[in-house]
């Protein structure tokens, strides 16, 4: 299935089983969905089964949205404690959407849980209490951490009861995006299909002999030998390193989950010639979440990291926000911090949902199915790699992810074939308006204009003063700010107290009865009037104007006359 109708099949408001193989698209699609709500006012909860994917799309776990934390069980006094908890009935009462990213690693009982916290909460006994429920992901990706010996069988969330109840729509995405080279494609899709060729084995062999311009990331298993490497090839360089430590608000709990998720670490320690992986994208700055680059300098003022990529541009590391947010988009937590960390090496679970342009990977330690399939996946082409080895486990998949993922693409096709572009954006209008959202361009773009001045953090006069500078007439920043001209005239009042020059040759003439409002306004201006007469000890009020005028001139007018000639 193409981008294009998993994109419509969301906006429609079913439930929806958003996969396909790694490099397809599927958080790209997920982001454009999340934006399209967004920017109608529906209320959406992000998540994602881990802390890592969650600040991918600036969410949050949905073990903690949830409120089902680490629990295993939910008992009726655990169900009551949760009923208590305003919050979480706020969160959940107010959502329309629910999104889980990276299902593969949430538990069948976790995704049970949330369906049982979900049905309480909402008093609705449907499937996640009617909310729209979108799940996304791959399950030849690693599968959730348990402490029990559990086969994936008992863990797989496609197992779980609610993911039945739910009657997911699956859209299969079948594009590849990420790899631009053949060989690796197809070794790719031959660990999916369970068989890798010998052709391909020998393609893998052969990757121990590729050589670099510079020195690629290394992928390992395990933390212990990620650590020790990036430690001891920093210590290396001499000279002191200049440190950046993050810098933190919002509720404590979560923030503390933000400094568990986030790829850029607490506090990052960097030297020239260190060499560093950007762990966000910038679309701006050309960078992605996996480019890797080397320290060549810092900026004078700030000290910020300039970093030259392996393609040869440089690229300043300037200061990124990552934040939790509730379904209204308010924020609850942040973390600000240079999005880099040391790329010597990193695990490849961490790895996830990277793009690579060249690893050095070791797969001599895999202990998990699906873990070999994870690292080779971040790469564009088999050119990008260097592999030191494998054992027997690395290139396998689990069985019952196999057979489900033959299921998966035949449910995709059969959808993407029963349904139309045309009906599905019919249905969108229906759901957005079932949802409360807005529906007409002017509304969305005035509920556009809100969020981004809120985010930029200036204020309605700040707003104001911006387009008045640029050259616009009262008119056309009312128009461009759908106000009225009296609310401009209003703001352009207080702006001008506050300092700002004016041009007042450009307002006389849309004053009306200029004459008549200056004799009555010269008449109250006499000694003797109650302090509350003037607004500022001196500026006679515009009540006392427009009561003195008999009401038979505008508020618009009086504040007009009184912006041109105090």
């Amino acid at each position: 299935m193409k981008q294009e109708k998993a994109l419509a099949i969301l906006k429609s408001g079913r439930n929806v089983f958003l996969t396909g193989s790694a490099g397809t698209g599927k958080t790209y699609v997920l982001n454009q969905y999340i934006q399209f709500l967004q920017e109608r006012n529906i209320p959406v909860a992000i998540t994602a089964s881990t802390g890592i994917a969650a600040t991918h799309m600036n969410g949050q776990t949905i073990h903690s949205w949830s409120g089902m934390g680490v629990k295993d069980v939910l008992t009726a006094s655990v169900m009551r404690n949760l009923l208590e908890k305003k919050y979480l009935r706020k969160n959940i009462d107010t959502a329309k959407v629910l999104i889980i990213d990276e299902i593969s690693m949430l538990h069948r009982k976790q995704l049970d849980m949330v369906d049982e916290i979900l049905q309480m909460f909402r008093e609705n006994p449907t499937a996640f209490g009617g909310i729209q429920l979108v799940l996304s992901g791959d399950f030849f990706q690693l599968p959730p951490v348990t402490k029990d010996e559990e086969t994936n069988r008992e863990k797989f969330a496609f197992m779980a009861k609610a993911w039945v109840d739910a009657q997911l729509h699956v859209c299969y995405l079948t594009e590849q995006y990420r790899q631009t080279d053949d060989d690796l494609n197809d070794l790719l899709n031959e660990i999916r299909a369970g068989s890798v060729s010998t052709e391909k084995l020998r393609i893998l062999d052969d990757a121990v002999y590729n050589r670099f311009k510079f020195d690629p990331t290394r992928l390992y298993s395990h933390n212990f030998d990620v650590d020790r490497l990036n430690d001891q090839e920093l210590q290396t360089i001499a000279g002191e390193p200049i440190e950046y430590t993050a810098k933190t608000k919002g509720q404590e709990p979560l923030i503390e989950l933000l400094r568990k998720s986030v790829l850029a670490p607490d506090v990052l320690y960097l030297k020239e010639g260190a060499q560093v992986m950007f762990v966000r994208n910038n679309y701006d700055k050309q960078v992605m979440n996996g480019t890797l680059g080397t320290v060549v300098g810092f900026t004078e003022e700030e000290d910020y990291p300039i970093v030259k990529t392996v393609n040869g541009r440089t690229v300043t590391a300037e200061p990124e926000i990552w934040d939790m947010t509730d379904e209204r988009g308010k924020t609850l937590a942040s973390y600000a911090q240079i999005p880099l960390r040391l790329a010597w090496a990193i695990t490849v679970h961490k790895s996830q949902g990277m793009t690579l342009d060249a690893a050095e990977i070791d797969l001599t330690k895999t202990f998990e199915k699906g873990q070999g399939y994870v690292a080779l996946s971040r790469l564009k082409s088999v050119s990008g790699l260097r592999l030191l080895g494998y054992n027997e486990l690395a290139l396998e998949v689990d069985e019952l992810a196999l057979k489900a993922d033959i299921r998966f693409q035949q449910l995709s096709k059969q959808l993407d074939d029963a349904t139309d572009l045309n009906v599905l954006s019919e249905e969108a209008d229906r759901f957005v308006r079932r949802c409360g959202g807005l529906t007409s361009p002017a509304d969305i773009r005035k509920h556009q204009r809100k969020k981004e001045a809120k985010r930029s953090g200036k204020s309605t006069y700040d707003q104001t003063r911006e387009l008045y500078l640029q050259g616009l007439s009262i008119e056309a920043i009312a128009k461009e700010r759908e106000m009225t001209t009296g609310t401009i005239i209003g703001h352009l009042v207080t702006l001008k107290d506050k300092g700002l020059e004016l041009d007042m040759a450009k307002f006389v003439g849309d004053i009306r009865n200029l004459d008549t409002m200056q004799a009555a306004y010269e008449a109250l201006q006499v000694k003797n009037r109650p302090e509350d007469f003037y607004e500022d000890g001196k500026t006679v009020r515009s009540k006392a104007l427009f009561d003195a005028l008999k009401g038979k001139v505008s508020y618009e007018q009086i504040n007009l006359f009184k912006l041109v000639f105090n």
